[in-house]
Parts: C-alpha cells; structure tokens; sequence
C-alpha cells in the first residue's frame, strides 16, 4: 500500500510539473506559438515540425492537439494543415521516453531542486514573462523530481527477487507470473499490451505520465520490452481520445481534425502490428551500435533506452509512411464527419482546455474571431437601419424583425465572448494577455452598446412612420449625411478589428470621431432654429434630434472601440474612461446573478 502511494506521489509530481511548465510556457510565448501555428504550417513539413516544437515546448502532445482542435474550430488552420501539426505532436512526445531514460541513466533528478531553486525567486519578485520563465524553471525541476521519484518508488524486480523476506520475493514472482501468462500468446498477447497502454492512458490522461509508468516498469524489470513497446503503442490510441473529448463541443471542422488524429494513429499500429519482429530486430540493432556510455549498468539491456528508440523510430516511420496520404486521410474524415444542415442558429464559443494542462493562452483567437463577427454584425444592422429610414413608403416589416433578430443575437453574442474571455482569464494567463482579454471585454461591452443604440434608431423611425412625422428636407438630407459618417466609422472599426493601428490612425479616429460630435450639435441646433419659426412640427423636430443624439452616440462607442484596439496592438493600457482591470471584471462576473 505505502509503495502504491508513493507511486501515485510521484507520479502527481511529474504531472503537476508538466501542468507548470506548459502554462509557464504558454505565458513566456504563448503568443508566438500562435503565431507559427498559425503562420507557419503552409505545407506538411513545417505543419510537422510546428507541432514537434510545440509539443516539446509544452511537454504534451495532448495539449498540442487540443490547441490544434481550436484552432481549426476558429478557422487559422484548415484540416490539411491540422494533420500536419498533429504528426508533428506524435514526434514531439517521444522526447519524454528520451528524459525518462535519461533520469534513469544520469540521475536528472539530482539536479531538480538545484531548478527549482532557481526559478522561485522569479516566482515571487519577478513580473509577466520574468514570472513565467519562473514557473518553466521550476515546471522543470518537478518534472525531474517527479521522474526520479517515480523511478525509486518502483520496486526493482530483481532486488526483490534476491530479496531474504520470503513475502517480497513471492510477490514479486507473483507478479512476474501474471505478466508471464498474459505473454507467450503471439498477437493476442500484443493486443492485450495494447489495450492496457490505451486504459492506462485514459486513466491518467496523459500520454507522457503513461509513458513514464511504462519506462519505469520496464527498467526496474516489471515487464519486458516487446510487452512496454505494445503498451508505448496503445498509449497512442490513447492519447487520440483527449482531443476527441475536446472536439465534441466544437464545429464540424474541429472534429475532423481529432478523427484525422485518431486515424492516423490508429493506422501507424496496424502496421506496426504486421511488421512488428522486423521493426523490434531494427531497434535492437540500433541500440547495440550505441557506444558503451549508454548502457545501464544495473542491466544487460538498457530497455528505457530501447523504448526511447523505438517510440522515436515508430513516429517518425510512421510520418514517413503517411505524410504522402494526408489529402487521402483528408477525404475519410470529412465523409466520416458531415458538414451539418444550417439550423440558422450559431454555434456557441467553447472553452476548449485539457485535464492535466491548461490551454487558456492558445483559447484566445476563436474569442477574436467570434468579436470580429460581431463587429461585423453591428455594421449589417447599422446597413438595415439606413435601409428602412430611406424606404418610408416601402413595407419593410420583414426587415426591422429581421434586425430586432440581429440585436438579440448581438446580445447573446455579447454574454457568450464575455463568459469565455472571463473563463480564459480565469486559468492564469500571463500579464499581457491578461490585459488584453480585459480590453476585448471592454470592445465587446461597446459593440453591444452599438447595436443596442442601432436598434434604438430603427425604433425611433418605426416611431416616425407610424406616427406620420414629417421631416423637413434639410433635416433628412442632414440625418442621411450623418448616417454616411457614422457608417464610415463602423466601417473603420471593423477593418481595423485586431489588426496593426498606429498613432496616425487613432488619431484620424479621433478626428472623425470629434467631426461626429461637432455634426451632431449643429444637426441639433437646426433642428431647435427650426422649432422658433412659425408653425413647427415639434414633434418631428424633437424625433430628429433623438435621432441626431443616437447617432453621436455610435460614434462615442466606436472610438472607445478604435482605443482598445490600439492599446492591444501597441500593448499599451486602454485608456482609464475605459479600462477596467481584469481581476474586476473577473469578480463582477461571478457576481452576477445566473440567467
């Protein structure tokens, strides 16, 4: 039982290291590793060499395609591209059998707490990138620790076998006889390996943390190589299911991409099934050229290193083999994923983060991508606004319920980005990102003001209309002129959403945003000249001026929009009439009411 127990703490060290150390990373780069995964995969090879960078980053092959799942559901990797990073991601996770063996060769462990020595004073005094290289230092040095535990917690086969207490030696040989029974049955005996590696992979949910128990039991003599490398086999299927789950929330395109995963996966081990004895004779050919220095003295064969070799080999084989046949998987997986019928109705945003890891850094692009369809939504209202004011004689009912539609879905779109950027900030991202996510939430928070105030203006014309006010011509000819300003500005905002904004260009923004508000009070001032003449329509005025203020007021949101974006292009702090830190927010939220 305490054996148990110190293998299952050692193996929450291990885990709980990888946790820090893949958020550490994404917090010291996590914006750069969106930008190669999203610029740098145009073609199979450097998708493969992507995704092997990023997963040897990140120690996790799981969190890797867990991103590549997300990001194939916002639409900055198409599903070609996607196999490519996850071929990768396979190649990248063989460098934990690499480490396992390592520790087991030159005692890694013994320099652990030296790292995490180091990496604590960044922790504490340390500020963003400083703090994170902290938690990659010491994410580090528990990995390690938690390794060289694991190692020593895991009776050594032999030693117990030797050992005088006759109760250790009979339950090692029990052990040993229940392995050897599960053995010597040709392929029947591989498919039994297989599916442990594929339970013992779903069990901890991760495939590194399966890797390293499998290593372990195989230095220390538990089970032999033949038997750890059909478990390494189906720690691959395993793996596969993590990115499965993520998809499930996901669009269609998302979860091609996990099938594609799955597939590819699964048909590296039917033929490593079929040339299993020539491929181990190879892998114990390799190993014997090794130079003596990687020879373990405790046993004739180093089999941690076998398995690195063999896990590294298979991979990358298995890249080798498949990369010629991606538009092939390309096809299986979109007929087996239909594109779904349209319902009319959007597909929510989906915090998309893995188990043991953390991928609120790499989550942020689809809360982009789903602002930027906003964003456009308030321009396509803003269109059916001018649509019905310059149409009074036409029946345009259809056409305002379509844009009472269009605000209602603004708002949900609204509490939806809002709810996901909070749940991303919520997961300890770095200090820029942070910063950013409370400037998104605030651009949200204006889009939604923007189309609120659209549908306002729609309302007031109904209003006109019905009630049979007429404008005179100076003040529709005025209001239309208006309208041209404000849409130019929507316009802007739009084009500008997340993209590179300079100080010429806020300050054009700010330029057209003062010449809104100049308009607006001379539109106003006409509008009150014009009720001192004889026999005015005071009513028609007071509408116009309504009208005149709704519109001044989009250009306010929309400048407030325009600084946001500026601040979070030049990573400066928005402005204090807008900002708002994102612990606030955070708090806010949660304290809000459900429903």
């Amino acid at each position: 039982m305490v054996t148990f127990l110190e293998i299952l703490g050692s193996l929450g060290v291990f885990l709980f290291g990888m946790k820090v150390l893949s958020e550490g990373t994404q917090k010291v780069a996590g914006q750069r590793m969106r930008h190669v995964m999203a610029t740098m995969t145009k073609n199979r090879a450097a998708g493969v060499a992507t995704g092997f960078g990023v997963t040897c980053l990140l120690q996790s092959s799981s969190a890797t395609t867990v991103i590549v799942v997300s990001f194939v559901n916002v639409g900055l990797l198409t599903l070609i591209e996607s196999i490519g990073v996850i071929m990768g991601a396979n190649l990248g996770t063989t460098v934990t059998a690499w480490i396992i063996a390592a520790v087991g060769k030159f005692s890694l462990a013994k320099i652990a707490i030296p790292i995490i020595g180091i990496g604590v004073p960044f922790i504490f005094i340390g500020k963003g990138r400083a703090k994170g290289w902290g938690e990659v230092l010491i994410g580090f040095g528990l990995l390690f620790f938690g390794l060289g535990l694991l190692k020593e917690a895991v009776p050594d086969v032999k030693g117990m076998l030797a050992s005088e207490d006759a109760n250790v030696k009979a339950q090692a040989e029990a052990v040993l006889e229940f392995i050897k029974s599960l053995s010597g049955k040709g392929y029947l005996s591989y498919l039994i390996f297989l599916v442990l590696g594929v339970v013992l992979t779903l069990m901890v949910q991760s495939s590194s943390a399966a890797m390293a128990i499998t290593v372990t039991l195989a230095m220390n003599g538990w089970i032999g190589f033949e038997e750890s490398a059909f478990v390494v086999l189906g720690e691959n299927i395993g793996t596969t299911v993590t990115a499965w789950l993520a998809s499930l929330g996901a669009n269609h395109h998302a979860k091609r991409a996990a099938r594609a995963h799955f597939m590819f996966n699964v048909l590296g081990v039917i033929w490593m099934l079929i040339l299993f004895v020539p491929f181990r004779d190879l892998v114990l050919w390799i190993s014997g050229a090794l130079p003596e220095s990687f020879r373990m003295e405790k046993h004739n064969t180093d089999v941690g290193f076998n398995l690195a070799i063999f896990h590294t080999l298979f991979n990358f084989t298995n890249i080798c083999l498949l990369i010629g046949f991606v538009p092939f998987i390309e096809k299986i997986v979109t007929k087996w994923v239909k594109e779904p019928a349209s319902t009319g109705r959007r597909e929510r945003l989906t915090f998309i983060t893995q188990g043991m890891v953390n991928t609120g850094e790499l989550n942020l692009p689809e809360a982009e991508k789903a602002t930027v369809e906003l964003a456009k939504l308030t321009q396509d209202m803003f269109d059916g606004f001018v649509e019905v004011f310059n149409n009074p004689k036409q029946d345009l009912s259809e056409k305002v319920n379509s844009l009472h539609e269009m605000e209602d879905e603004a708002d949900e779109r609204t509490a939806d980005i809002t709810e996901y950027l909070v749940r991303c900030a919520s997961a300890e991202i770095g200090q820029s990102n942070a910063t950013g996510v409370a400037q998104m939430i605030r651009i949200v928070s204006e889009l939604e003001e923007i189309s609120d105030t659209i549908y306002r203006l729609v309302k007031l014309t109904q209003r006109k209309y019905k009630k049979e006010r007429e404008f005179t011509s100076e003040a529709t000819e005025g209001l239309r002129d208006y309208a041209q300003l404000i849409a130019r500005f929507i316009t802007i905002y739009n084009e500008k959403m997340f993209q590179p904004i300079d100080r010429k260009e806020i300050d054009a923004a700010r330029t057209l945003e003062n010449e809104i508000g100049s308009r607006g009070k001379s539109l106003n001032k006409l509008a009150l000249g014009r009720m001192a003449m004889p026999e005015p329509d005071i009513k028609a005025e007071i509408l116009n001026m309504e009208l005149n203020n709704h519109c001044e007021k989009i250009g306010n949101h929309g400048f407030n929009v325009m600084q946001c974006l500026y601040a979070m292009a030049n990573k400066e702090e928005a402005p204090d009439n807008i900002a708002q830190p994102i612990d606030q927010i955070i708090d806010d939220k949660r304290d809000q009411p459900e429903g």
